[in-house]
């Protein structure tokens, strides 16, 4: 298979992926009035998600780097998407935090292996590039996500919403098992296959993990706004379900996927002039989020907070690539499986399967105003973790030796 083909159909998998994971939050109101659960309970039918998603991810991670990898992809594609369907048919509060767990299982899978599956079809030059184009399916997904729940969920309700948007990658997932083929199985079988130690080694790497907890703030201001920014303009702002939906899934659409092709360009582009350039532009796009999701925050005119979210969520979603492209170059070749793996369960644990509970609770004790606002502030100290990845990583030469390689490996 050609790796255009494959691009498409990853990408493809990858857009259902977001759209059967967001099309929750756009109908978190219609969900809590029908089975009577607090902001609490709603959040973790996120967080649950989170939680098994992130602890599959090592085992699946563990398992990818010794067979072939397009088995994985396929039933990973057709767990999650079942799970979705059937969520709803859930009969109760449990039922559908049983189904979300279901889904965590198919998208973990998925989710460890394709990037790097993806990369290895590229030159180093190009991957942030490719990694972002790939990883444009997170705001467009998520958007659909919004907009499906929204517009299915106010004329049909939140079940149906849950049924029609299972379906597609149900059949991307039947296609991915017979047209993907994994040509790298042929040189892994001939390798020492890696330990369960690997894990360890990975945690040792400094630049790595420190790349992996910057990461993982930055996922939990992302996915805490992805979860609760819909419920916030139909509270603060008085928008219908549909219309807060609609407006918040048209922003990430839009903002994440200039935010997104930006930085992967940018960051390949600033290759030319050193090896750091993917560090520098996550380290800048961290920072300038700040001021503008705070300044979104503090301001009670709609017109100024959409704007202002706007800009924060373009450079929130700046970093994508350049993090793929650099947890590529951190990790070696026969590990980044594990690689992915280990980064996934990272940022999940201490980011998004966090931080829709966390914001809700906060919102139940001082105002989702406030949860909103601490949520952003996490960038900081993210910031400072991405300013000392980088110094390592150049102090150990690990930049330096990774894009002296053959480009094409």
């Amino acid at each position: 298979m050609n790796a255009r083909k494959l691009f498409w159909i990853l990408f493809s998998l990858n857009l259902f992926n977001y759209i059967d994971r967001q099309v929750l939050f756009s109908v978190f109101p219609l969900i809590q009035n029908e089975l009577s659960i607090s902001d609490f309970q709603l959040g973790s039918l996120a967080s649950v998600f989170m939680l098994v998603y992130m602890c599959y991810a090592p085992i699946v991670g563990f398992f990818a780097d010794r067979h072939p990898r397009q088995y994985w992809i396929a039933t990973s594609a057709l767990i999650w998407s079942a799970a979705t369907s059937l969520s709803g048919l859930a009969k109760n509060y449990t039922s559908l935090l049983a189904a979300r767990a279901c889904i965590g299982i198919g998208e973990g899978g998925f989710t460890t292996i394709a990037q790097p599956f993806l990369a290895e079809q590229y030159p180093k030059n190009k991957r942030a590039t490719i990694l972002s184009y790939f990883g444009l399916a997170l705001p467009a997904g998520s958007a659909l996500g919004y907009l499906l729940g929204a517009l299915i969920g106010a004329n049909w309700g939140w079940r149906i919403a849950f049924m029609i948007v299972g379906v597609p990658g149900f059949l991307l997932g039947l296609l991915a098992m017979f047209q993907i083929k994994d040509r790298e199985h042929r040189h892994l079988q001939k390798r020492k296959k890696p330990g369960l130690s690997q894990y360890i080694t990975l945690l040792k790497n400094i630049p790595f993990l420190l790349l992996c907890l910057a990461h993982a703030m930055q996922t939990f201001t992302l996915g805490g706004l992805s979860a609760w920014m819909p419920t916030y303009f139909h509270r603060f702002f008085d928008l219908g379900i549909a219309q807060a939906g609609t407006i918040f899934g048209g922003m990430v659409i839009l903002a994440g996927a200039l935010g997104t092709f930006i930085g992967g360009r940018m960051a390949d582009k600033f290759l030319q002039k050193t090896n750091s350039a993917h560090f520098i532009v996550i380290l800048s796009s961290f920072l300038i989020f700040i001021p503008f999701a705070a300044a979104g925050v503090l301001s009670h005119r709609l017109p100024f907070t959409l704007i202002s979210f706007f800009l924060a969520i373009t450079f929130i979603f700046m970093p994508l690539g350049p993090i793929s492209a650099s947890l590529v170059a951190l990790s070696g070749r026969k590990v980044r499986s594990m690689a992915f793996a280990l980064n996934i369960f990272l940022i999940h644990a201490l980011g998004d399967a966090l931080s829709p509970a966390l914001i809700g609770r906060i919102s139940d004790a001082f105002g989702l105003k406030i949860a909103v606002l601490g949520c952003a502030a996490v960038m900081l100290p993210a910031s400072i973790l991405m300013y000392y990845a980088a110094k390592m990583a150049r102090a150990e030469g690990r930049l330096i030796r990774y894009y002296a390689e053959d480009s094409a490996e």
